[in-house]
């Protein structure tokens, strides 16, 4: 009955033809609604979706979501060391909100609901019944400066080290506080949260003590020359924290500069961050430096965007001294190579070239190859949420492989996307040393829904 309900939704909001469709930010909280305050629009979806309160086009109340599912099938998961072939499994998001927006305060209430089906190993990113994702509130002091505090979703820059992991089932939130200054060409960031821990029933998802970030992060744009510049600053404390080398509680701190462009044919993202502090008796030293550009022929036939990646992330050059020089990449989104979320950035170099096509406006499509190495031969290689996947001790291997993507991507209309994607990950000598080292296939298809 449920999923009968639901096709029927999909069907309702599908069929709606707008004047101006619908608009929806990557953070829910940011979707611009003010045009429905003076453009009309029939049909029950925009009486709900815009509600004023008064005659202040500034004061409504508002509503929406998003439903998500996916079909996901792996061969050789961790390469062939926790599979005994293919694992095929369906997975499932709702996410359902209401907004209060008024001149002087904001309330943002969202809801979280994820499924895993017929999936080997379930833990709490793949599957939490229903839980309170977001609740938070906005003091605005003036049209530029604002408080929020509450449970949020976060994300900076090009969520290289905090994002709201979309990849997996469960997003990422943050219980805390932050100060929010905002014009045309600055913004800045003052903040102190906690990451929320996914729990697997229902509303269990209470107050993480045992990790916490803060700090500043400043973006300036129509910097003559550069375009646009990012400062920060980020510190992070975990309770218990493990790598190759350490164990134990981690203070550390990052700093790091971001120079990019966004807009135009050529479009680039240059970032650099270092990173020290304490753990478990050791100093921290760690750096990473990244490059990503991107150059789109808008005159040739389906506009074919050329990429190239790369990055040089730091590992720990010599176990059992008093220095850890692996690179913590805090929260970062999920896919952080291309599609699959295999290798975390952690010790590592690779170079990842891609290429994009539009061929259409409604369909696009991209492949890459991604080359993997070691960038110490000391540590180990890691997941995105910084667990040690392999350790790298006593190894002399550097070569961890390549992976080859592809995608598919047909946006049906303002509302509904479908996407296909495969990988395949080619394991390279580090990955036959250290285990199993079969070749790893991934596959999946999702349909996804927002409103």
């Amino acid at each position: 009955m449920r999923i009968r309900l639901i096709i029927l939704f999909l069907f309702v909001l599908t069929g709606i033809h707008a004047q101006t469709p619908p608009r929806f930010s990557f953070l829910r909280y940011n979707d611009d609604l003010s045009y429905l305050a003076t453009e009309k629009h029939e049909g029950l979806y925009y009486k709900v979706k815009y509600i004023p309160i008064g005659k202040n086009n500034d004061n409504y109340l508002s509503t929406g979501g998003e439903i998500r599912y996916q079909y996901i099938n792996t061969i050789n998961e961790k390469w062939g060391d926790d599979s005994n072939g293919s694992d095929g499994y369906f997975m499932s998001r709702y996410l359902a909100h209401v907004h209060l927006h008024t001149k002087y305060i904001r309330l943002f209430f969202q809801l979280q609901s994820s499924f895993a089906y017929s999936k080997a190993d379930v833990s709490p990113v793949d599957e939490n019944p229903l839980d309170v994702h977001q609740f938070f509130a906005d003091v605005v002091f003036t049209k530029h400066l604002f408080l929020r505090a509450g449970r949020q979703e976060i994300l900076f820059g090009s969520r290289r080290l905090v994002g709201v992991r979309e990849g997996p089932n469960s997003r990422l939130a943050f219980d805390g506080g932050s100060i929010i200054f905002k014009s045309e060409n600055n913004s800045n960031q003052l903040f102190y949260v906690h990451p929320v821990a996914n729990r697997p029933q229902v509303f269990d998802d209470n107050f993480n003590r045992n990790a916490k970030l803060w700090g500043n992060y400043t973006v300036v744009n129509n910097v003559p020359l550069i375009q646009n510049i990012d400062l920060y600053y980020l510190g992070l404390y975990k309770s218990n924290a493990s790598f190759d080398d350490a164990s134990g509680k981690e203070i550390r701190h990052s700093v790091g500069t971001r120079i990019w462009k966004n807009k135009g044919d050529l479009t680039y993202n240059f970032e650099t961050v270092y990173q020290f502090g304490k753990m478990a008796g050791k100093t921290i030293s760690a750096w990473t430096v990244s490059s990503q550009t991107n150059y789109q022929f808008t005159n040739i036939k389906f506009s074919p965007t050329v990429g190239l990646k790369t990055e040089i992330i730091s590992g720990d050059r010599q176990a059992n001294d008093n220095r850890l020089e692996t690179f913590n990449p805090l929260y970062p989104r999920g896919a952080y190579f291309g599609l699959v979320a295999l290798i975390g950035p952690s010790n590592l170099f690779d170079i990842h070239p891609s290429l994009d096509f539009n061929l259409s406006n409604r369909v696009s499509a991209g492949i890459d190859y991604d080359f993997f190495w070691r960038w110490s031969i000391n540590d180990g290689i890691y997941a995105p949420n910084v667990q040690l996947v392999y350790s790298g001790q006593n190894l002399d291997e550097k070569f961890i492989g390549t992976q080859l993507a592809a995608n598919l991507n047909f946006d049906v209309n303002s509302f509904l996307s479908l996407t296909a994607e495969a990988a395949w990950f080619n394991a390279g000598p580090f990955l036959k040393e250290a285990g199993t080292g079969k070749d790893y296939y991934y596959s999946a298809v999702t349909a996804q829904f927002k409103f």
